[in-house]
């Protein structure tokens, strides 16, 4: 059969993955793709066969702490993805699974059904030493929970579908982004990001004259006012604006869309206002770019934090201070030379070709 990738959802989370399933099939292995109908055209493009999974439904929070909203509705996803992704196993027994590290059903059903696995991680990993979130923000979760583990009899709790450990894991970032770097095993491959053929899109910002921020919250959530206040701080025509965004106009100075190739776009940033998601943010140190990270959730807040440790940008919790910050970083010489460095370590650490041996290591009878 192969290898079976099983990412659910999030372009931060499958986007990682294409390339180096491109890499895999292009040296002969045949790769499925277990995912979202969202991402189908994405990995055939990759060269993948898609297996189709229920879909991530929307998300619509009703009260002022998204958060606690998000951890059930995620959970729920999973819960839906298990019984099909187990059948589609069970019929085809895959020889190697490679799974999203959040998307804890592909670890049950690889153990269950004596599946050689692999973990990919798109942020920085856990271990003794570090953990990147407290298993405490997904509380919410517990009566789903316990639901699923009596109707599947399961061997799961909350910790487990936020981070547990397996035999091998690439993680998508350099090891010198990773906090406490030196306390994990050779277990953990950090391959940095992989951007495949993305690499290679094109674009060009409305002038030349001007230097360019580019502001982008990621695909999931959105923030009416932080919008407005780039729009108005920005205002005075001294920088261009490249933002992602629905629903809001343009103007003279602000390039609007729902939609933009980010490497392409960050090609030509002087900075980059950015929620902190990881795929943004080593998007970002790849092009050199300084961040100033307006944090959206928990993981997104370590990943800021991690940047401001590191001297790679800012972390900003009032949009009244966006200008002044995107000012201070892309003039900043110190954070420049902190940026190359991590530009130059991300292009030491393998990327998609590492990332393919080490899943090709795993699988067994050289498939």
């Amino acid at each position: 059969m192969g290898i079976l990738f099983v990412t659910l959802a999030g372009h931060g989370h499958v986007t990682p993955t294409l390339a180096v399933v491109a890499e895999l099939v292009g040296r002969g292995a045949e790769v499925d793709y277990a995912t979202g109908a969202e991402h189908a055209e994405a990995v055939t493009g990759a060269g993948a066969r898609w297996v189709e999974l229920p879909a991530l439904p929307a998300f619509r929070p009703v009260t002022a702490n998204p958060i606690d909203e998000w951890f059930p509705h995620y959970f729920r996803a999973m819960a839906a993805t298990y019984p099909v992704l187990l059948d589609h196993c069970t019929a085809t027994k895959p020889d190697l699974i490679v799974y999203d590290s959040t998307n804890w059903p592909g670890r049950l059903i690889a153990h269950a059904l004596g599946i050689q696995a692999v973990r990919t991680v798109p942020h920085t990993a856990s271990n003794a030493h570090y953990r990147l979130m407290d298993p405490a923000v997904a509380q919410y979760i517990a009566d789903d929970l316990d639901r699923f583990v009596a109707e599947h009899g399961v061997d799961l709790d909350i910790p487990s579908t936020i981070e547990a450990s397996e035999a091998c894991s690439i993680v998508f970032v350099p090891r010198a982004f990773q906090p406490h770097q030196e306390t994990f095993d050779d277990s953990f491959h950090f391959v940095g990001p992989v951007l495949g053929d993305r690499a290679d899109e094109e674009w060009r910002p409305r002038r030349a004259d001007l230097p360019l921020v580019f502001v982008s919250l990621g695909s999931v959530l959105s923030d009416d006012g932080f919008y407005r206040a780039c729009l108005d701080q920005f205002g005075d025509g001294a920088w261009q604006v490249a933002m992602t965004a629905q629903g809001v106009e343009g103007t003279e100075h602000a390039d609007v869309r729902p939609w933009f190739p980010q490497p392409a776009v960050l090609k030509h940033a002087r900075a980059f206002i950015s929620h902190g998601g990881m795929n943004s943010t080593m998007e970002a140190l790849h092009a050199g770019v300084p961040l100033v990270v307006v944090p959206q959730t928990p993981e997104q807040a370590a990943n800021a934090d991690r940047v401001v440790e590191l001297g790679l940008g800012e972390r900003v919790d009032d949009h009244a201070d966006l200008r002044a910050a995107v000012d201070r970083v892309a003039s900043d010489g110190t954070i420049r030379q902190n940026v190359d460095r991590m530009r130059a370590a991300i292009h030491d650490s393998g990327g998609a070709q590492r990332a393919a041996d080490v899943v090709l290591s795993r699988a067994p009878r050289g498939v």
